[in-house]
């Protein structure tokens, strides 16, 4: 008796009554199997040491793609659970799951880890690598299971698999004398994981995530197919942390965070002549696309949040306050608001689409230990919009508003755009026939824009799916920033109505859209991916005026005048310093134009320009300096803060 293998390309081979992934692969090539890690039989993954005993769909799951890298991942994390029982017997293993581009491992253990243990850890891991380990994978009793692992000390192993519900199989995989209870697939030795991983950093981390129960260790590390990718990643990470924002953000003199306000900015002047900037560019073109802006209250009694389905959904989430015995909620989200100033007054047909922008100001109560500098905030400000439209309108609406998405981001220099459809999710306000046809209104605005895209299920927001718009900066990394949803749902719960062209009340259609997102959250992406240095529509001083020798002070003061005039953020520099050592000074400070004046500029008129990140000087006259880069600045050039790394 044989069996019918089916390959992704249709192609069928034969095999005896059973055989294995590694079996296959070699059928197929030396090579196949040298990258093979695991195998997808009828859509789901298993061992390549397991056996298929009827005819299937086989896909060879090979290390150098995203679902080969996952089971590299997961094994090195058991890898790294095996190396600290070797070294430190009495830690607890507790979940040690693969997460993007790395894995962790949380361990219960009295005495805390230091830098010093993961080198000691790490090199326990090559050694078992070296070792090339069989992993087995065996079916146990749930009974059998939770005596061995509570026999063996390991109470948290113990309580997972009692949580586990009746009749769910029970794996365990064993390496050398390692046994962790998990449901795999692995690889089917250590060997195989060869040496392209890395320990990162601790961290510290609850039992289940939740903050009432014990508190763990938790060791992250990363994994590549090879050594090469694993060098090119770690050369990705150096990039990213001479780019963190917050290091920039005070060094530059931008904004900072402390403790009595935690998860708000305070922004400096420096910080918020960017902020501004941004907020101005987004009011001018909303207003080009027929945008009104409004602005509505930070505080809102809490009826209108239970009317909308928020205080259901984000309860938690919300600050709330009491005053005469009312209760009222710091308004999270800024939609349920902007029906409130839609419903005032009779809507007719003819004022549809109605396009409601607000730079919001939102308050949500983010958990402390999420809360990571300006990009991840508790007190910030959305570029916020609603268009209320009829559903004839829907196509055209998200279509015009995807060409606005890209114009914006093309002007801060993100070119590669990132696109997902999230659909209804399990807790959800509506009915099956608005969501379905909501879901089909975005997909094919998609479609019909000629995007390529891919599918989140269950991941749209409580009252309506939406597109998810993610940026790919200049290093490799992708940053979810703009969204838009169509809401069937939220105008009919919060009275919203328009007299239709046959005279009857309808419930009008609902589109949510931001393209920045957070506006604090952007500029912290902004900041990274130029390095600090913001092209000179953005950067908080365009200009600096600086003179040679005090004789030019009078002149300098003139050319800062004229540059202001012209609409220029300019600042002079008058001290008696040497001109090198403020050339220098305020290239640190990354400003893209330092205008440097002494006698001969004052009796010529000109200005002897040094461009940021340029050792050329250049002397013209200063109304043509004023005109270059007024024209630069107008048209929102992009220039390269310097050579990132490449993303392999």
């Amino acid at each position: 008796m044989s069996i019918d293998i089916t390959f992704p390309d249709g192609a069928v081979k034969q095999f005896d009554a059973k055989v294995t992934g590694l079996e296959i692969a070699d059928s197929i090539s030396s090579g196949l199997r040298r990258n093979a890690v695991a195998i997808d039989v009828n859509g789901e993954s298993w061992d390549l040491s397991r056996e298929i005993t009827a005819n299937a769909s086989v896909a060879i799951i090979t290390r150098d793609t995203e679902a080969g890298l996952d089971v590299l991942r997961h094994d090195a994390a058991h890898v790294m659970a095996e190396a600290v029982k070797e070294l430190y017997p009495e830690a607890q293993v507790t979940i040690g799951p693969s997460i993007e581009n790395g894995f962790y491992y949380d361990f219960a253990r009295e005495e805390a880890f230091t830098p010093e243990d993961l080198e000691k850890i790490e090199a326990r891991m090559k050694e078992i690598v070296k070792r090339n380990e069989t992993i087995e994978r065996e079916v146990w009793d749930r009974n059998d299971a939770i005596e061995y692992f509570n026999g063996l000390g390991e109470t948290y192993k113990a309580e997972i698999i009692s949580d586990l519900p009746e009749g769910e199989t029970i794996t365990v995989y064993r390496q050398g004398a390692f046994l962790d209870l998990c449901r795999g697939p692995h690889l089917p030795s250590t060997g195989i994981l060869r040496d392209g991983f890395k320990l990162t950093k601790l961290a510290g981390a609850y039992w289940r995530g939740d903050s009432n129960n014990a508190q763990l260790q938790r060791i992250y590390g990363t994994a590549w197919s090879d050594k090469k990718q694993l060098k090119a990643y770690l050369r990705r990470m150096e990039e990213a942390e001479k780019r963190d924002h917050r290091k920039l953000g005070k060094a530059l003199d931008l904004f900072h965070i402390q403790e009595e306000a935690p998860g708000s900015v305070f922004w400096h002047p420096k910080g918020w002549a960017v902020y501004q900037a941004v907020q101005t560019y987004m009011a001018q073109k909303q207003y080009e696309r027929g945008y009104k802006e409004i602005k509505t209250p930070q505080i809102v009694d809490i009826s209108l949040w239970e009317k909308s389905g928020h205080a259901d959904k984000f309860g938690d989430d919300m600050f709330t306050l009491t005053n005469d015995e009312r209760e009222y909620a710091v308004k999270p989200m800024n939609c349920p608001c902007h029906v409130q100033v839609f419903n005032q007054g009779l809507k007719s047909y003819r004022d549809l689409p109605l396009r409601l922008a607000e730079f919001g100001s939102c308050h949500r109560n983010e958990m402390s230990g999420s809360l990571h500098g300006i990009m991840r905030v508790r007190s910030f400000v959305q570029d916020d919009a609603h268009i209320f439209c009829t559903e004839d309108q829907i196509q055209s609406e998200v279509k015009e508003f995807i060409d606005f998405l890209h114009a914006v981001y093309a002007d801060f220099g993100f070119d590669e755009v990132i696109y997902k459809l999230s659909t209804r999710p399990e807790q959800r306000v509506g009915s099956d026939e608005d969501w379905d046809r909501s879901e089909k209104a975005l997909e094919q605005a998609l479609n019909d824009n000629g995007l390529d895209w891919e599918l989140q299920p269950g991941e749209g927001a409580f009252y309506g799916p939406k597109i998810e718009f993610s940026l790919k900066d200049c290093i490799g990394r992708v940053w979810q920033c703009g969204t838009v949803q169509v809401d069937f749902s939220m105008p009919g719960r919060l009275g919203a109505e328009y007299i239709a062209e046959d005279g009857s009340k309808q419930v009008p259609v609902m589109v949510h859209r931001a393209i920045l997102g957070s506006i604090e959250r952007f500029l912290g992406i902004l900041i990274e991916q130029h390095a600090g240095a913001l092209p000179a529509w953005l950067a908080p001083e365009q200009v600096i005026v600086a003179t040679v020798v005090t004789d030019a002070n009078e002149y300098a003061q003139e050319v800062a005048s004229a540059l202001r005039n012209a609409g220029l953020r300019t600042e002079t520099d008058l001290r008696n310093e040497k001109i090198g050592y403020k050339v220098r000074e305020h290239s640190l400070q990354k400003i893209p134009a330092i205008l440097c004046i002494g006698k001969r500029e004052a009796e010529e008129g000109t200005v002897a320009v040094r461009r940021f990140g340029s050792k050329a000087q250049t002397v013209v006259p200063l109304e043509d300096f004023i005109e270059q880069f007024r024209l630069e600045v107008d048209e929102k050039q992009i220039f390269d803060a310097g050579t990132p790394v490449q993303n392999n």
